[in-house]
């Protein structure tokens, strides 16, 4: 049980979420962002993640919780964090008319075996974030036999009782669904390089390729055999405002299958996703031989596929997409050549693009030229088609939360012009 002070905080907080989830221009969103990811002509569309809350917490009174009670502390900021976005950056965010708790507690999930092992390099003057130093523990061929499968269990019991405490909070409000997970990310080389250390692993795929695809086998067969647990204990939903993890909001008429049952959601109803950041530093041909090869096995399971992150794609998109019939987003991050990229992927594929995010860490104020001169520069060559411009990876707003305001309304002038 909470006290009556703190239910009456989220209560009145989920009516302000409700009101603006009532709003015709959700409708009008989700519309556009469907229009994008089925291909058809719509104008760029915009959306802003990974946002640097441990700053803005801390300084905007308008996300300081007031609740004292954990678990209400919890939804509080769930519910500021929706209200403060549609406040001050709502871009082409989608707020849904429902409040979501998982289905299940899920127990063991991404537990292979194994856990990242670093020391840590702080951040100075509480700007930005830490920096990491992996300590190796996968060195020979041997240590590939520490990748375990995990092995999943679920506690419902533990989920119907946060259900039924947010059901008695957001009585009369709002409803409140049960969700699994609504789609499925793998990123076997990010996870690889925290195991293994990046210059080690870099020089093993010129050096040992051999021991390198065993590893990389060993550990895609892992996380394929922890799919089929996750399909068999009916552990995916379908989603309505969910992000392909890197990508914008992933509404689309093309997913569910159309024989769908809502009763058993199948990988072939979702989006799949797949990223080799650390690949940014090899050739095509040797991201395809040790990536791709090995991403396809869960990639070609998807409905839709969005593929990457950090590393610059501009050069391998053709290789990806020979690969992965089912591709279309990829990511364009900020190290690309948009010409070339665009070439690649012009009617083909969502260009999803990553403006890089340091013109908000700048010290006196943020760089705005900067910012708007990526952004023009995309505009002039794509043309607003099959765009979306995806902000990521904010590690700091130096305390000054009003850039990413700015920003936010600098980007949406652009390229309303393609309304």
């Amino acid at each position: 049980m909470i006290s009556a002070r703190d239910k009456e905080i989220l209560r009145t907080l989920a009516k302000e979420v409700a009101e603006i989830a009532s709003l015709d221009i959700q409708k009008e969103t989700i519309k556009k962002w469907k229009l994008l990811n089925d291909m058809k002509e719509v104008r760029p569309m915009v959306y802003i993640f990974e946002i640097p809350w441990w700053e803005i917490n801390r300084v905007d009174e308008e996300m300081f919780l007031k609740t004292e009670d954990e678990r209400a502390r919890k939804m509080e900021e769930i519910l500021r964090k929706t209200l403060y976005m549609w406040k001050h950056f709502p871009v082409d965010m989608v707020v849904e008319p429902y409040y979501v708790v998982p289905k299940c507690i899920i127990h063991n999930l991404f537990d292979f075996g194994l856990t990242v092992e670093r020391d840590l390099i702080p951040f100075d003057g509480g700007i930005g974030v830490p920096s990491s130093h992996y300590i190796s523990q996968i060195k020979e061929e041997k240590d590939i036999e520490k990748i375990k499968t995990p092995q999943i269990w679920c506690d419902y019991d533990e989920a119907e009782k946060e259900y039924e405490w947010v059901c008695d909070i957001l009585d009369g409000i709002m409803p409140v669904k049960k969700q699994g997970h609504t789609s499925f990310m793998f990123a076997p080389w990010d996870i690889l390089v925290m195991w293994c250390g990046p210059e080690q692993l870099l020089l093993d795929l010129a050096l040992r390729p051999g021991y390198m695809h065993k590893l990389i086998d060993r550990f895609v067969t892992a996380y394929c055999d922890m799919l089929d647990q996750m399909v068999k204990l009916n552990l995916f939903s379908l989603g309505g405002e969910y992000y392909t993890v890197g990508g914008g909001l992933s509404f689309t008429d093309q997913l569910p299958q159309p024989d769908f049952n809502p009763d058993s959601v199948r990988l072939c109803d979702l989006w799949g996703r797949a990223m080799a950041q650390i690949f940014s530093e090899v050739s095509p041909a040797m991201h395809e031989e040790f990536a791709i090869q090995y991403e396809k096995r869960y990639l070609n399971r998807a409905g839709l596929v969005y593929y990457g992150c950090c590393e610059p794609l501009h050069n391998k998109v053709d290789i990806i997409a020979k690969h992965i019939p089912k591709l279309r987003k990829i990511s364009m991050s900020p190290w690309v050549n948009i010409k070339k990229g665009y070439e690649a992927t012009e009617g083909r594929f969502v260009f999803s693009f990553k403006p890089n995010p340091a013109f908000l860490a700048t010290k006196d104020k943020w760089d705005r030229e900067s910012a708007k001169k990526q952004i023009q520069e995309l505009l002039d060559i794509t043309k607003g088609k099959n765009v979306e411009i995806i902000l990521k990876d904010i590690s700091t707003v130096r305390h000054e939360p009003r850039r990413l305001w700015e920003w936010a309304d600098m980007v949406m002038d652009m390229v309303m012009k393609y309304e």
